[in-house]
């Protein structure tokens, strides 16, 4: 079957002179027909309104060889076959790479006498090992002191600084010293370099200008951008989550805005070991190349089907997928999920950018069939799925030991602020509005409600309200939504926004007597466990913030 109908595809081939694609063993075409319809399917059999690919391989004199391709749709207006390999996407945290390199190059500047940027005069050497402390003095500080004090670069790109996600932290206005002044507050979940916790912890400043000098221009990457409000292409059901100021604030770790035409030659520039094929210029320098692509920390210790242990770096992670060496990292923002990847011994690169959100395990499938097409490797992908959804529809077995209307009010964290709940019943103006947030959502949901819930807004970057119900004795189920009760764009059906992995939970109050005191809030269950075994096991102990009733 041709797919021409739906697939929009470009093949640049750079060769030197006299080459034909039929002389070059180089140039097996990747995105074959069969690759095409391995795509369709996960088009049809998930909700991603459409998917964009480069892949990338070396000829012989080491130029590169791109095709280019995009299937399904951009845009609500379109017949569903819009979308183009020239659509930008949010990379989000597949940027890491780009900040990692960014430091390697400021590390490379300062040996050679050639750094622009001041240091404290503390650092008499900069490299990975050098302190988080004497990097940011005055200013870095963990709950743990000696963490704190020997916290290095390494250890915080690399995440095995013991402090899991606390993302909920983030607030819309927050600037990069209110995101490292506030780590001081928040529990870590593990000690230092004892386990690997994914986390956007980083001790952000504004780069944007040195990326694009150093990396961006060289490359010739001429639409990647880290200005939301510059990139006009890529059309979602919601709105583009992050505002120009807080992209800004994400922009190392998250904030990075490309399409499949610029990465390609990013992926180009790495499989040729951070030296530009095309100028011959290095881009990343020998020593952070080696850095950032060498895992120190175990992100999944057990193998699974086709897929080995999962090690980390610096801004990827490392794998073996039967049997071939994968560099990778993925990324997922409201409306987007991303994937780039490339096998150094095997002069393979791919990037994969679909325009929705939570199908990580989507994507890593197609990575997966374009190795197994390009290798001639057996074509029984069976990928690791990295999700684990909670059910958020949990109903109460019993009930609330208080009445309902003791659990409305308002609490207070530290490092989270402060969150109002209200109940069904609650009258104030501020409740009024929040109620009628959610009242459209839950009635075309048509689902039924338990009796004891509770609501309040709580403007996050991640979301924009909470709502909370009842499980058993004092326990809550979680979610943190943004809802859009008049819908968005075309479709005008109520609905509300969440990642059903990060975004979700329990709440655990703790009362005495007829009072409640407070709430732990617990977001992830892994750092809940590591606490409690460190700990007496109190819920003040264990969860990812407590909270103190008013």
């Amino acid at each position: 079957m041709v797919y021409y109908p739906y697939i929009i595809l470009l093949i640049y081939v750079l060769l030197h002179s006299g080459e034909t694609l039929a002389a070059n063993p180089y140039v097996k075409k990747v995105i074959t027909p069969a690759v095409s319809g391995f795509v369709e399917s996960v088009l049809n059999r998930s909700t991603i309104p459409g998917i964009s690919m480069g892949v990338v391989r070396l000829d012989q004199s080491r130029q590169p060889i791109v095709e280019l391709a995009a299937w399904g749709r951009q845009t609500e207006e379109s017949d569903g076959h819009d979308l183009s390999p020239d659509a930008l996407f949010a990379l989000a945290s597949c940027s890491k790479a780009f900040l990692v390199t960014s430091i390697g190059l400021l590390m490379e500047d300062y040996a050679h006498g050639r750094n622009v940027t001041p240091l404290p005069s503390t650092v008499e050497v900069f490299d990975w090992d050098t302190k988080m402390n004497d990097l940011l003095p005055g200013e870095w500080a963990l709950e743990d002191q000696w963490a704190s004090a020997k916290t290095n670069l390494r250890d915080a790109f690399g995440h095995i600084t013991g402090l899991p996600r606390h993302e909920l932290s983030y607030r819309p206005g927050d600037t990069a010293v209110d995101v490292v002044q506030r780590m001081r507050y928040l529990p870590p979940a593990y000690e230092l370099r004892e386990h690997w916790a994914y986390n956007n912890q980083y001790a952000n400043v504004s780069y944007d200008t040195f990326v694009t000098s150093r990396i961006i221009k060289p490359l010739n990457m001429s639409s990647t951008t880290y200005s939301p409000s510059e990139a006009t292409r890529g059309v979602r059901r919601i709105p583009y989550w992050f505002s120009d100021e807080v992209n800004d604030l994400f922009a190392g770790p998250g904030g990075a805005i490309s399409n499949v035409e610029d990465m390609s030659r990013w992926l180009a520039m790495l499989l040729n070991g951070g030296v530009d094929p095309q100028t011959k210029m290095t881009i990343v320098p020998a020593s952070t190349f080696a850095n950032m692509t060498t895992a120190r920390g175990i992100e999944n210790g057990a193998p699974a089907g086709d897929v080995s242990i999962v090690g980390y770096g610096m801004g990827w992670y490392r794998m073996s997928y039967k049997g071939h060496d994968v560099v990778w990292h993925d990324g997922a923002i409201p409306g987007f999920s991303l994937l780039v990847a490339f096998l150094p011994g095997d002069n393979l690169g791919s990037a994969i950018l679909a325009n929705m959100d939570e199908k990580q395990s989507d994507t890593m499938s197609i990575l997966c069939r374009v190795i197994d097409e390009t290798l001639d490797l057996p074509q029984d992908v069976t990928p690791m799925n990295r999700m684990n959804e909670m059910n958020t529809d949990e109903m109460a077995v019993d009930s609330l030991p208080l009445e309902l209307n003791r659990y409305t009010g308002t609490y207070t964290n530290i490092a989270y602020g402060n969150i109002t709940f209200c109940s069904p019943d609650s009258s104030s103006s501020y409740c009024e509005r929040v109620l009628q947030d959610f009242m459209p959502i839950e009635a075309a949901s048509g689902k039924p409600l338990p009796p004891a819930r509770l609501y309040a807004a709580f403007r996050r970057v991640w979301s924009t309200h909470v709502r909370l119900r009842h499980t058993s004795g004092n326990s809550f189920g979680l979610v943190l939504s943004a809802p859009f009760p008049s819908g968005y764009g075309h479709e005008k059906t109520p609905f509300e926004y969440y990642d059903s992995v990060q975004s979700v939970g329990r709440v655990e109050f703790v009362t005495g007597g007829q009072n409640v005191l407070g709430f732990a809030l617990i977001t992830d269950e892994a750092a809940a466990a590591a606490r409690e075994m460190r700990t007496n096991g109190t819920l003040k102990m264990i969860g990812d913030a407590w909270f103190t009733k008013s």
